[in-house]
């Protein structure tokens, strides 16, 4: 069934669409943390942020089929939903963080985020990281270095990278030299300086989550130099890194808009941006924004249901436990394995990034874990610079007795590593 059904997607749907590991997987079914195969092969799925509150989580979708047998439309019509999930996301926000506008994906929401940080009459020049993905529409894939050879960056365009080798101590204000450099050679061009975008996890450039504040000296300066932050949430937010419910909270960042798609609601096609009243009402005094499914009564049913899930079942506080559970065994097991691996992360988002005997980053390496993994019955995927670290990031409900299977293959992996 696996080798037909390859022949026949690449037949449709072209050359375009990639799949991860060297067997793809066949997924039929899922639930909680669990995907089935066709071939009813049981898979830990320690990847997929996106169903946050775990595949099929039966509270999400009574919510969207309820609203689905009720009344589906968009957001030119009077409705309670999208107003009630609204004021509980905008919750979960701290000051001045106090409106909030709903697209489909991610990459509307980066698109429409960059449109208010470049509104006319202000700086149009953006600063991102060196190995950022924001996404796909032709605005967002221009901040979307990670793309690879087809990127090409445009001129008002600065990209800056993390400090890799330096103390943790000192990589938050180093980074922070590095964004300012960026800034004032955006201020010396016909561009200005308009706005630093960032993952709150640096997720492509490797995972970067320590120690607290890490992020906050780039913020800073990129606020005294008149420009404004936008957090991109897509990876980091909704609980994930276990201590706060926002990744820039943790990361000592105040933002002026947050980016935010994929868990919002457990899979269905929800993201959108919060922002300050005075960034969104100035857009919107210039002009209308209307998305016709963005916001719709389904997906905000299921958003809803979402927060509600994370509340009630204390998600942030069991990702805090089971997130220090997973950091600590993958640590041990790197440390004992004598393989070139260092883990970074915090909570349920953790990177183990390769090196080779030369001390340089080790994209074969990588790629050989993450089959390796993948033959032993759990997802993972890749992130870093030339996809060199193993990117862990599963759904919140993942227990301990999961952090035992990933933690155990994780120490079978690296001893295959090390013996190369």
């Amino acid at each position: 069934m696996r080798e037909d059904l390859l022949q026949r997607r690449q037949k449709v749907l072209g050359r375009a669409y990639r799949l991860f590991y060297e067997s793809p997987v066949v997924p039929v079914r899922a639930l909680g943390v669990e995907i089935i195969e066709a071939d009813g092969s049981r898979l830990l799925d320690a990847y997929n942020n996106v169903p946050v509150v775990g595949h099929c989580h039966p509270r999400v979708v009574e919510a969207q089929c309820r609203q689905a047998a009720i009344l589906n439309t968009h957001t030119r019509y009077l409705t309670e939903d999208i107003v009630r999930y609204a004021e509980k996301l905008l919750a979960t926000f701290d000051e001045p963080l106090e409106r909030s506008m709903f697209t489909c994906t991610g990459s509307e929401a980066i698109d429409l985020a960059l449109r208010m940080a470049r509104m006319p009459g202000r700086p149009q020049g953006i600063v991102i990281s060196s190995h950022a993905y924001h996404g796909v529409t032709a605005l967002a894939a221009s901040v979307t270095p990670s793309l690879g050879a087809s990127w090409q960056r445009e001129p008002w365009i600065r990209t800056v990278t993390f400090p890799r080798e330096i103390n943790d101590e000192d990589r938050g204000e180093a980074f922070a030299r590095i964004v300012r450099e960026a800034i004032d050679d955006l201020q010396r061009s016909e561009f200005g300086f308009s706005a630093l975008l960032l993952d709150m996890a640096l997720a492509s450039d490797g995972v970067w989550l320590e120690p607290e504040g890490l992020l906050g000296p780039a913020s800073r300066e990129a606020q005294a130099a008149g420009g404004i932050v936008i957090a991109d949430e897509v990876q980091a937010g909704f609980c994930r890194t276990g201590t706060h419910f926002w990744g820039h909270q943790r990361q000592g960042v105040t933002p002026d808009l947050v980016v935010m798609g994929k868990s919002m609601a457990n899979g269905l096609p929800v993201a959108g941006i919060v922002g300050t009243a005075e960034l969104v009402d100035g857009f919107g005094s210039q002009g209308r924004y209307f998305n016709t499914y963005g916001g719709n009564p389904v997906c905000m049913a299921a958003a809803e249901a979402v927060l509600d899930v994370i509340k009630d079942e204390c998600l942030l506080d069991h990702a805090g436990l089971v997130g220090a559970e997973l950091q600590g065994g993958l640590r041990s097991v790197a440390r004992a394995s004598g393989a070139r691996a260092r883990v970074r992360g915090s909570g349920l988002f953790a990177a183990i990034e390769f090196a080779d005997a030369k001390g340089e980053l080790d994209p074969k390496a990588c790629l050989r874990a993450l089959n390796a993994y993948r033959r032993a019955g759990i997802l993972v995927g890749q992130c870093g610079p030339d996809n060199t670290s193993i990117k862990i990031r599963p759904p919140l409900p993942f227990s301990r007795r999961n952090v035992e299977e990933i933690v155990a293959v994780t120490r079978d992996v690296l001893a295959s590593e090390a013996a190369d």
